[in-house]
């Protein structure tokens, strides 16, 4: 039944993907036309501006390894480094496995990857708890294995491996706590995942990978097909399109496209050879669809534009990069964020610090940005210990200091060294986060020049102590009470004034420019 009923879907969807065309597209009466003109001018969503956390999950396959030479670094890249790396990786598995590619390779891991432990309500609740609004799970990464029930392909969670819909459930359960869902898309790569040479336009696959296809020729719709072929980038948006309709995802997150600046190609300043520019194309025309498709049912959408060469012109989605830290205030972005050194998991991973894990959450927030903090569960569903204790920190740190972080908005200034202070905005309240614990007077610079009757009211969230404060020349000075409070890692001073706090004009307008600056 199954398979004619994928059968089915194949039609349907070979069917729509005219429905990509920009040129069809400008035939519509849509909201957007399918240029990038269009697609500049799409609004950043409330839920987006407002919600602020976000929580990333990377979860496959790759998280049954859960090793990486070196013991650092990206773990669910390994897949790929098991073949481009065979004098370590191969001895590593046949120690683990008894076996190495041709013989046994990344496709034979795949039914260990069993969720068996994983109950997607406790994780929706635990999201709910630590303050996250909007969740990002990956349907695909750059191994071909789909988190989805697909009919696109045999390599997905429902006929393999966990043997459910990991996106569905997860969906499900998320929603139900009230909040936004994204399956996260990283295809782009996975044309030379698995060849001898990254990021080409015409990939040839490892001498394994074709000895694995040859012996069981089902592994050629998970490693392949190679190179972006005109069978490739239909393939991408036909999947795409699948996870569109089966979870209308309230955000098109989509990793970079390395291929947009390598081998000959420069996509924004108008180099691609023609297999790029059908790519980018149909990218256009996949992404007006999914505004457009998004608009017709009354949900407010939104898509991403990552890397340090960004995928696409500046105003389409928000600016994006992994473990991103601008300098200035921003054009809206976020920051894609590890507690470790790996996104997928990693065991034994070096952590940061409960107190730098909130610092650069303030940080990224009070410089227009979103923090979409990553976890990476084992392959059986359960989630690191330490990074349960990291999102519980979060949480409890959100709990008491919340007004400050959600539904906020930038100040005239986004920091200040004397006092390790961060700044955002809502209405007439102005919030100054001391990420140095507050034992002496504090001086708030930006403030030079007001009178006493700016200001209304001051506290200290968390804190019942009064804090006594007066204007001086260099601005208002804040004396912090004896007691904190219960608020750990830094301190929030509300501070409510007679006029709005907002300053829209202090946002630095050149995403190339703020990205030349980010850490």
């Amino acid at each position: 039944m199954k398979q004619s009923m994928k059968l089915l879907y194949v039609i349907v969807v070979v069917g729509t993907l005219l429905a990509f065309s920009p040129h069809s597209l400008a035939k519509e009466p849509n909201r957007y036309d399918g240029s990038w003109e269009s697609l500049q001018q799409m609004p950043v969503p409330a839920w987006f501006d407002d919600g602020k956390i976000g929580i990333f999950i990377h979860w496959g396959p790759y998280s049954v390894i859960g090793y990486k030479k070196g013991g650092r670094g990206y773990a669910e890249h390994v897949p790929k480094g098991l073949y481009r790396e065979p004098a370590h990786y191969y001895p590593y598995m046949k120690k683990r496995w008894g076996a190495h590619p041709p013989e046994f390779g990344y496709k034979d891991i795949i039914p260990e990857f069993k969720s068996e432990n994983w109950e997607p309500a406790e994780w929706a609740k635990l999201f709910k708890e630590v303050g996250a609004h909007y969740v990002v799970l990956t349907a695909e990464h750059h191994d071909g294995w789909a988190n989805w029930d697909s009919d696109l392909t045999p390599w997905n969670a429902v006929d393999k491996g966990p043997k459910r819909d990991l996106v569905g459930d997860l969906g499900k359960a998320v929603r139900k706590q009230g909040l936004k869902y994204a399956p996260s898309y990283h295809r782009e790569r996975h044309s030379s995942f698995f060849a001898e040479k990254l990021y080409v336009v015409h990939a040839t696959p490892l001498p394994d990978i074709v000895e694995e296809i040859k012996r069981v020729p089902e592994a050629a719709s998970l490693y392949g097909p190679f190179g972006f072929s005109k069978e490739f980038v239909d393939d991408y948006v036909a999947r795409w399109k699948e996870i569109q309709e089966k979870y209308h995802p309230d955000m098109l997150w989509m990793d970079d496209f390395p291929i947009y600046t390598r081998d000959g190609n420069n996509v924004r300043e108008g180099l691609a050879k023609p297999e790029i520019q059908y790519l980018d194309d149909r990218m256009r025309g996949m992404i007006s669809d999914f505004m457009n498709n998004g608009a017709a049912r009354g949900q407010a959408v939104y898509c991403n534009n990552k890397g340090g060469n960004r995928n696409w012109p500046a105003g389409v989605g928000c600016l994006e990069k992994d473990n991103l830290k601008l300098e200035v205030i921003g054009p809206k972005w976020q920051s894609c964020t590890t507690f470790g050194t790996s996104f997928g998991y990693l065991e034994g991973d070096t952590y940061k610090s409960i107190e730098s894990v909130i610092h650069e959450m303030i940080e990224v927030i009070s410089r227009n940005g979103n923090f979409l903090i990553n976890i990476g569960p084992k392959s059986d569903g359960t989630i690191p210990e330490a990074q349960v204790e990291r999102l519980r920190a979060m949480g409890d740190w959100l709990k008491i200091n919340g007004d400050a972080i959600y539904g906020t908005r930038y100040w005239k200034v986004n920091q200040q060294e004397n006092g390790h202070l961060a700044f955002t905005t809502k209405g007439k309240k102005l919030y100054a986060i001391a990420m140095k614990k507050p034992t002496q007077p504090l001086t708030i610079e930006g403030t030079s020049g007001w009178t006493a009757e700016q200001i209304k009211s001051l506290k200290l969230l968390g804190a019942r102590g009064k804090v006594k404060w007066t204007m001086t020349s260099d601005g208002l000075q804040l004396n912090p009470p004896t007691n904190l409070g219960a608020s750990k890692y830094a301190w929030t001073f509300e501070i409510v004034c007679a006029k709005e706090q907002h300053h829209p004009n202090a946002i630095q307008t050149d995403a190339s420019a703020v990205m030349t600056g980010e850490k």
